[in-house]
């Protein structure tokens, strides 16, 4: 039997193998397969084979780099243990990259599925649109969205660090499967997209400080107000998600939070989602603000019906007693704060548009019955605001009303392929621009019969 290898040999051989596996991490764009319609934005894709690129490159070169060491001088008069060490932190490295890679993989491979691909590019366009809001000052990130098993939806933002370090390149929304496919999709994307919005703005840091300086001042009130600074994250992401698609907003809340009651009356508060028996009626009382309108009255009725507040111990129905009483000024802190990055402006200013009051939506829809393809043409936002509308109003089934947003979804998805298209075609040699303008030409006339 011949001997075993020598601890140098073995780490060597580790390492080399560790050299080959990162060889075989792949572009994506190398590795899966979609439709056109299906895939990401040319800024999204270019954005993560970037970042992927940057995260295999660097792992090559340590490994390089070590193997180097390890033959040289240094690495032959260094232990065995001290070999190991360094070669043991270079795998950390390399697995980081690997964990970035399967997040990554996660969003791409989805795309590759019959029709679910197709809608998650019409979702992107939605999400991208929710996100670039009139005179905001910011450069909208990537946005890319994904399905994934649960009821709620969550993202990891743009610019915020990796596991394994590293910035996020794109803004990856998780939108739940049970929300697919109908207009409650909107409440739950565009709460998440309010997050990266905020972030961008910094209006959580500007607000705290006002919330928690109402809390010094409110006396018997203060435990509510804590709570509002608290839950400070999630209302203005419900804030922004109201101002975009209107009374959808707290209509796609409900179906989420509707729980048994236990949860529906959480007792904790120490979490960062306000209890969702309130959070319902905050997100009612901030479309009030934004849009006034007897409907928000209306849905916080028929919440307080479907969870009647009773048989609670005395110091938890004190605590939402308070939150109650207090809610219609909160609203109101957080519509009217005037965060620096907004030069001045409210949030709710800056947020909320004309078009989305509830008599403009109530009329987009009717326009929409007499005129189907006008749809295509308005922005995605504003065709799911109205499409709540609708449904708040009674005036589209559920079955109609999955059909409407599926067909939306893929001509959205399809649309953006030939913006991508354009795009493409635009960077071509002048000699192969007449050619390709033409097909596109061919297409958007087909797209549009």
């Amino acid at each position: 039997m011949s001997a075993f290898l020598a601890p140098k040999q073995l780490i060597e051989l580790e390492a080399r193998a560790l050299l080959t596996r990162a060889h075989r991490v792949r572009p994506f764009a190398l590795t899966e397969t979609m439709v056109v319609a299906a895939s990401f934005s040319v800024e999204a894709q270019a954005a993560i084979e970037r970042h992927m690129s940057a995260g295999r490159h660097e792992v090559r070169r340590k490994v390089s780099e070590f193997l180097a060491w390890l033959l040289g001088a240094e690495g032959r008069a260094a232990t065995p243990a001290q070999a190991q060490q360094r070669f043991v932190f270079l795998r950390l490295r390399f697995n980081a990259v690997l964990t970035q890679f399967d997040l990554f993989s996660e969003v791409v491979t989805q795309r590759s599925e019959h029709e679910t691909g197709v809608f998650l590019g019409g979702l992107d366009v939605f999400a991208k649109d929710a996100l670039q809001v009139p005179g905001m000052p910011y450069e909208a990130p990537p946005v890319v969205c994904y399905l994934q098993r649960g009821q709620g939806a969550a993202i990891r933002r743009a610019r915020t660090r990796l596991p394994g370090g590293g910035e996020n390149p794109v803004a990856i929304i998780k939108v739940p499967r049970e929300r697919m496919v109908g207009a409650g999709i909107a409440s739950s994307l565009v709460h998440e997209v309010g997050h990266q919005g905020a972030a961008l703005l910094e209006l959580v840091e500007s607000l705290r400080p006002a919330l928690q300086a109402r809390a010094v001042n409110a006396g018997p009130d203060a435990v509510a107000w804590q709570a509002w600074d608290r839950w400070c994250s999630e209302i203005v992401a419900d804030l922004w998600s109201v101002a975009r698609v209107g009374i959808a907003a707290p209509l796609g809340l409900m179906g989420v939070v509707s729980l048994p009651r236990p949860f529906v009356f959480r007792k904790e508060i120490d979490e960062p989602h306000p209890i969702p028996w309130i959070r319902v009626l905050l997100s009612a009382a901030m479309g009030a603000q934004l849009y006034p309108h007897p409907q928000w009255s209306a849905i916080a009725d028929t919440w307080r019906a479907l969870y009647p507040p009773a048989d609670h111990p005395d110091e938890y129905a004190a605590l939402l007693q308070t939150l109650v009483r207090t809610l219609p000024d909160a609203a109101k802190a957080f519509v009217e704060h005037r965060p620096p990055s907004l030069g001045g402006r409210s949030i709710g200013a800056a947020l909320a548009t004309p078009d989305r009051a509830p008599a403009q939506l109530e009329k987009l829809y009717q326009r929409f019955g007499s005129a189907p393809l006008e749809m295509r043409k308005t922005t995605p936002s504003l065709v799911f605001a109205a499409l709540g509308q609708a449904r708040a109003d009674g005036a589209i089934t559920p079955e109609v009303e999955s059909r409407v947003v599926a067909h939306l979804l893929t001509n959205w998805a399809l649309r953006g392929a030939i913006d991508m298209t354009d795009i493409c075609s635009a960077r071509m040699p002048n000699r192969l621009q007449p050619k390709t303008a033409d097909r596109t030409s061919t297409i958007r006339r087909r797209l549009t019969a």
